[in-house]
This record gives structure tokens, C-alpha cells and sequence, in this order.
């Protein structure tokens, strides 16, 4: 039975090892409904905190894993502390392995032109007997609503039992929630920019660099003109949140109510997902 989440900055986060994390994939799996996880960082925890919808949504996931050093340190200052952080770069890696020796089949979507056929091809060389259901790279632009069906009936006609989507944070979720049912695929994640790091076009920070929790920072060094002001805006944002959790003291955090009906909604002040 899965654990009960640790509530952080909004966020319900289950406190599962990497490994655990795996096995909670496969149930879903064997489960055989259409469902989605979401992996979690700091910056999905500032965008879902202004977002009644993204709320919604996340509320609605089968679960949530923290992919984010800053969530499993504050989850020390709660009653039930994250036992490490599960970064959706490393999982992928978990999972496919996992997927060669189920004979899971596994479908690859979004990333750069390209890209999402590198990753695939080298975890397939990495786990021999990993079945890659699909890949697809829809261009970054809205699609029209013809392009959008094919790529559903593309993905269904292919029976992923995992779906890969790298659309970005918070685009991925929320392409998914919307389009769950008619996917039917029984573990969905977006994983952000771990197609460009399987496929070797973004270098991920050294391991110790992950180990102390600043790959955030080796990430800015990279790119500092797209991702600087992004991390800005996280660090003001964590500072926000630490110090609400030094006003309020330890414990468990008090669980707001999820707008779930239209009107709801609307008296949050939010819209629809698109």
C-alpha cells in the first residue's frame, strides 16, 4: 500500500525511495487504467502555487515524487520526511530498464526535433529487449485540432504501457490530464529536459554537484541567459515558502481546498487547462 504524501508548499509528495518509485510505476502498469505521476520541482511547486488548476490536477495524479532537493528539505521540517529526491532524469533510466525486463512497451514524445529519437535509440542499446512503442516530435507551435487527433490516435494505436512527454513544466501536465482518457495509457510523466541529457545534448551537473543539491546552479551555468531568470524567480519563491514554514513551526502542512468544478473555478480566478 502506497504511504500517505507529505504536504510541501502545496504539493502532495509521496515519500518513496527511486526504487519504490519504479515498483509504484509498474503497479500502475499492471493496474492497466489511464493514469499519470508527476515528478515535481521547485519550480512546478511555484507555478502550481499561484494555479488552482495545476492543483487540481496534481491532486488528480496518481502521485507525486519530489525531483527537487529544496521539497525534501523542507519535508524535514514536517512530520513524515521525503526519504531522498527522485529526479525524473534519473528515473527514465529506472524505468526503461524496468520496461525491458516487463516487456513494458514505451512511447517517446516532445523534446527538440530529433532528440526524442536519440534518447530512445541509446536506451534501447543500454536496455536490450526495450520495445519503443512510438516517437514523436510535434512542433513546438499549437497544433490544430487535426494534428492534435492524429498525434492522440498515433500514441493509442501504438498501446504504450508508458508514456514519455517532454513538453515542459507545467505544458506536459497539463497536456496529459487533458488528453488522459482518450491516450489511454496507464503511466504517464512529463520529464522535462531528460531526453536532451539521455541524448547527451545537455551535460547534467556531476554527481557530487547532485548529491549537495545545487544542480540548479550548475544548470544556470549552462544557459544563464534562458534559465537565470527562471531561478530568480524560484529562489524568491523558496525564500517565501521557508519563511512561512518558520512562522508556522513544524508539522503538517494545512491542506487548502482544490477548486474542482467550473465554478469553482471561475471564483479562484483561474481557466481552463489548455
Amino acid at each position: 500500500m502506497r504511504p500517505s504524501p507529505t504536504r510541501v508548499w502545496g504539493l502532495p509528495l509521496v515519500p518513496l525511495s527511486r526504487s519504490e518509485a519504479a515498483e509504484a510505476v509498474a503497479a500502475l502498469i499492471d493496474a492497466n487504467q489511464p493514469a499519470y505521476f508527476i515528478t515535481a520541482n521547485a519550480h512546478y511547486a511555484m507555478v502550481s502555487h499561484g494555479d488552482p488548476s495545476l492543483r487540481a490536477i496534481n491532486e488528480d495524479a496518481a502521485f507525486l515524487l519530489a525531483d527537487g532537493a529544496p521539497l525534501v528539505w523542507a519535508s524535514r521540517w514536517r512530520r513524515a520526511p521525503l526519504p531522498e529526491r527522485v529526479a525524473g532524469s534519473d528515473l527514465i533510466y529506472d524505468l526503461c530498464a524496468q520496461a525491458a525486463a516487463r516487456g513494458d512497451r514505451v512511447f517517446f514524445l516532445g523534446g527538440p526535433p530529433g532528440v526524442a529519437q536519440i534518447a530512445a535509440d541509446r536506451l534501447q542499446e543500454r536496455n536490450p529487449g526495450l520495445i519503443v512503442a512510438g516517437v514523436a516530435c510535434p512542433p513546438f507551435r499549437p497544433l490544430s485540432d487535426s494534428e492534435q487527433a492524429d498525434l492522440i490516435a498515433q500514441i493509442r494505436d501504438a498501446r504504450p504501457a508508458l508514456l514519455f512527454v517532454a513538453f515542459g513544466q507545467p505544458k506536459g501536465e497539463r497536456w496529459i490530464r487533458q488528453h488522459l482518457e482518450e491516450l489511454g495509457v496507464p503511466a504517464c510523466v512529463q520529464v522535462g529536459a531528460s531526453f536532451e541529457f539521455v541524448a547527451g545534448c545537455v551535460r547534467r551537473a556531476p554527481r557530487w554537484v547532485q548529491r549537495i543539491g545545487m544542480e540548479w546552479a550548475w544548470r544556470i551555468g549552462t544557459d544563464p541567459v534562458r534559465l537565470g531568470p527562471r531561478y530568480a524567480r524560484n529562489a524568491a519563491f523558496l525564500l517565501r515558502m521557508v519563511l512561512s514554514d518558520l512562522r508556522r513551526g513544524p508539522g503538517p502542512e494545512p491542506v487548502s481546498r482544490v477548486p474542482n468544478t467550473p465554478s469553482q473555478m471561475a471564483e479562484a480566478g483561474s481557466t481552463t487547462p489548455a
